[in-house]
């Protein structure tokens, strides 16, 4: 997979992909990132990539052109141009999710659009991207950050980017709940046991656990998530005996 990454500061992104995970799936080929400073493609003579609002009003609008360009010869390095998947970073978009980072996982390559200033010339969101995305109902300076969080979220998500695959399966909102909790040795530490179900090598029970677990921790921390959880019978079963022990 590819990820391409628009912003008018590419030296925030040298810490992300230089360690950790993100490191790693770029070394085995996993894959591969390509940060550009979009303002390369700026025709001005100054290469400024922004202007003053049509209008009047606070602030300065990022110019059509230099992304258009850029986005245009990115996919122009693309064998099948419909292969990548141009995104706007912005608070307007779609709010961010573990199933939107799924969804983005199957792409071939994906181009994230990093803003800054006040916002974008419009004809940039009716015409040159496929969706706009945000990470939460709030402001930042720019979306570089927001861009990071889907670079970060994506990539482990492809097969050989974690030591194992499942890892990524069993986190907390792939499943439609909250990850149910881990222990490691010891056994016991200052007076803190481990769950004897744990240590009993029944792995049929020590899944139903885990299950019920997972069902636990999301109706006590984000009860809204069971509302399109897929749900067994034995599952609706057993929150409606958490919710008797509540009353």
């Amino acid at each position: 997979m590819k990820i391409s990454i628009l912003t008018l500061f590419p030296e925030m992104f040298d810490g992300l992909f230089s360690h950790s995970i993100l490191k790693q799936s770029q070394q085995k080929g996993v894959v591969s990132y390509n940060v550009v400073n979009f303002r390369h493609y700026a025709k001005d003579k100054h290469n400024r990539v922004d202007d003053y609002p049509y209008g009047g009003g606070g602030g300065m609008v990022l110019t059509p052109q230099p992304l258009f360009d850029a986005v245009e010869d990115l996919q122009g390095q693309t064998a099948n141009k419909q292969k990548s998947r141009t995104i706007l970073l912005c608070p307007q978009g779609e709010p961010y999710s573990q199933q939107k980072a799924e969804e983005l996982a199957k792409e071939d390559e994906i181009i994230l659009i990093c803003g800054h200033y006040e916002g974008y010339d419009e004809r940039i969101r009716e015409h040159l991207i496929d969706e706009e995305i945000s990470i939460g109902d709030y402001v930042l300076t720019g979306g570089e950050i927001g861009a990071m969080v889907i670079a970060d979220s994506v990539t482990r998500l492809l097969p050989g980017s974690l030591g194992n695959d499942q890892s990524a399966v069993t986190d907390s909102h792939s499943t439609g709940l909250l990850e149910y909790p881990h222990y490691t040795r010891p056994a016991e530490y200052r007076g803190m046991a481990v769950p004897d179900i744990l240590l009993s090598g029944h792995h049929k029970n020590i899944d139903v656990w885990r299950r019920q677990q997972s069902l636990r921790r999301t109706y006590e921390r984000r009860p809204d998530m069971l509302e399109s959880a897929n749900l067994t019978d034995e599952d609706i079963a057993y929150l409606h005996s958490l919710k008797s022990k509540n009353k």
